[in-house]
């Protein structure tokens, strides 16, 4: 039987935290051997917003170690840069000519991210989901992984692929894949330790709203002690008016690797004193090895580079026969 296809993808801005490893790369490593995958750094996604040029490249290459230092392993996942491969930005233009303006008007990440930028926002950033898109129909990806904030994205993927395979190809042979939401499971939404009632996110000004994957132990440890917590003693799971209480316990539970029942026997008579240092030591040791494994990467960069450019030969393979059907469907001059 036939893998299912995946097609996922992380932008290189800020550093990659506790709510992109746990919401994505740690559930694409555990199912990287039931599926066909393609995970790329959506660096052309990084330019939509204010960026340093003179970061983009290195922290693409931080990214894609970061994968490999995570458990991605290139004998079954491809990994690659997404400027690498071309046609996500050709097949972006075609699907362009085909999307309708007000679909993309009202994509609420555009509304929010736009009222921040004021009158420098770019057309890049209204027109980043056509290049999502592509990123996904170019793989013919038959599940995309999503957290909350991706699904109109995604349903909009499915609305182009739908609207082309209308307008150029037939019921019976449609040309591009309609993609199906992955969800998630558990940890798949790390809250702030700033706000328990909001997302973890490299967009957050603070970063002690966050627990990067490469902070040190100290700086961990700074984060921990201060970040957010009640007055009340006694900690407990799933109470509503304790949001920071529940992030915090979800993470132990995760990173002890213990069943809720036995973490919330553990501390329903703790304090916030007792408890912190628990979860202190339980991410620091379980980010160590990551680190480890990412310092070797980046000291000897031979590797990396050599499945970078792999990748890139696996993606361009599958994305340049999808693009050409396209072409050719659109009505495209063939080069003979």
């Amino acid at each position: 039987m036939q893998r299912p296809r995946v097609l996922s993808g992380v932008q290189p801005t800020g550093n990659l935290h506790l709510g992109n490893y746990l919401g994505a790369i740690r559930n694409w490593v555990m199912g990287q051997k039931e599926r066909e995958n393609y995970f790329c750094v959506v660096d052309l996604h990084a330019m939509t917003v204010p960026y340093q040029p003179a970061e983009l490249a290195q922290n693409s290459y931080t990214v894609a170690a970061l994968y490999l230092a995570c458990g991605l392993d290139p004998q079954y996942s491809v990994i690659f840069i997404q400027s690498h491969v071309p046609a996500h930005s050709q097949l972006a233009w075609l699907l362009n000519c085909i999307t309708p303006l007000n679909w993309l008007e009202r994509m609420i990440q555009f509304k929010e991210k736009a009222l921040k930028q004021g009158e420098d926002v770019g057309v890049g950033l209204l027109d980043y989901p056509v290049l999502m898109a592509a990123d996904i129909l170019l793989y013919q990806a038959d599940l995309v992984p999503v957290g909350e904030d991706q699904k109109q994205h995604l349903e909009l993927t499915r609305d182009i692929a739908q609207r082309f395979n209308y307008l150029f190809a037939t019921p019976e042979t449609p040309i591009l894949k309609v993609p199906e939401p992955l969800i998630g499971t558990a940890g798949a939404r790390v809250m702030s330790l700033t706000d328990g009632t909001s997302k973890m996110s490299k967009s957050d000004p603070s970063d002690m709203s966050r627990i990067n994957l490469l902070d040190p132990p100290d700086l961990i440890q700074k984060k921990i002690k201060r970040c957010k917590t009640d007055p009340i003693k006694g900690l407990e799971f799933d109470h509503p008016e304790r949001p920071e209480c529940h992030n915090l316990l979800t993470l132990y539970q995760i990173f002890t690797e213990r069943e809720k029942t036995a973490v919330a026997s553990e501390v329903k008579d703790m304090g916030w004193g007792e408890f912190k240092p628990k979860l202190t030591d339980a991410i620091i040791e379980h980010l160590r090895p990551l680190q480890t494994r990412y310092q070797e990467l980046m000291g000897a960069k031979d590797y990396l580079y050599q499945v970078l450019r792999e990748g890139r030969e696996r993606a361009h393979q599958v994305a340049q026969t999808t693009l050409e059907q396209v072409q050719k469907a659109m009505g495209m001059a063939a080069l003979l």
